[in-house]
């Protein structure tokens, strides 16, 4: 017993002194803290005071969890250029503020792939539902909530819509979060015009101000004591060519393999291909990236 005892001691001794980190109060911190709130923000062009008590510390909460939610934070700054890239060129094309790209970040990380519990797909998190509504196919063989560029004009002419409703483009965010019938109902029953004064859900109330502190996120990591080098942000995808098909495509297998390419491959550059193969009985016309 007393020879155990010596040796524990002695690996505790090494640990302790092998490079493990230690407490110290007078040393520099692990993590830079967040940034302060600032005075005001515009975003999409209209200005944000944080003057209202409430408002600070909902700004306030939101650059905190950006600023500790490590891992994901970093995966969100290396995939930005990526899609950042693929969606702006749309926002512009249909009017909508650059500033609304960072709708993306609180709905899906950045991560093209995302499925909620609720089954919102995609980049930008459209159910099946509201998806369909927009001219988005969704069905077994093929969703379309995770088509890149399709999913955006999709986003994009829901903005829209909800611009011509409200007017002010930080209610047109909350409704995308809570539905423009809720926004809409809550407006009345409140009598309030933007989302802002209203009493809403917690997971809306705080949207607003996830979407804000994204923006100064995005514009401005090392403030929140991110610093990722150039050659570490994920690059842009550039497909090798782009292949028409009208027709049905009994193996997905062998249409990689014609195009000289793996399935796998295939399927991460066409996440909307939902199967092994396209049966397509409506005669559509799908455009296939080849990586």
């Amino acid at each position: 017993m007393r020879r155990f005892t010596c040796i524990l001691a002695t690996v505790l001794l090494l640990g302790s002194t092998a490079g493990a980190q230690t407490w110290n109060p007078g040393a520099e911190p692990l993590h830079k803290k967040a940034p302060s709130v600032p005075a005001y923000m515009v975003f999409a062009g209209d200005t944000v005071s944080f003057a209202r008590q409430d408002f600070y510390e909902r700004m306030d909460r939101e650059l905190i969890a950006f600023t500790y939610m490590h891992s994901t934070s970093v995966l969100m700054l290396k995939r930005s250029r990526r899609y950042f890239a693929r969606v702006t060129p749309i926002l512009k094309l249909y009017g909508i503020p650059d500033d609304l790209k960072y709708l993306m970040v609180i709905e899906s990380n950045l991560d093209p792939k995302a499925l909620s519990k609720a089954g919102a797909a995609g980049l930008w998190q459209f159910t099946k539902a509201t998806a369909q509504g927009y001219g988005l196919e969704v069905s077994a063989e093929v969703d379309e909530r995770y088509h890149i560029e399709k999913e955006t004009v999709a986003a994009c002419q829901f903005l829209n819509d909800a611009l011509r409703k409200y007017g002010d483009w930080m209610t047109v965010a909350a409704s995308y979060n809570a539905g423009q019938g809720g926004i809409s109902r809550r407006r009345e029953e409140q009598k309030q015009k933007s989302a802002l004064d209203l009493w809403l859900p917690e997971e809306t109330s705080r949207y607003m101000f996830r979407l804000l502190a994204a923006k100064m996120f995005f514009e401005n990591p090392a403030a929140f004591g991110f610093e990722i080098a150039p050659g570490e942000y994920y690059p842009p995808f550039r497909p090798r060519e782009e292949v028409k098909v009208s027709g049905p495509v009994p193996s997905l297998v062998d249409f990689a393999l014609a195009h000289h390419t793996t399935y796998a491959a295939l399927k991460e550059a066409n996440l909307w291909l939902r199967d092994n193969k396209l049966t397509n009985k409506a005669g559509k016309t799908y455009t296939i990236q080849i990586p």
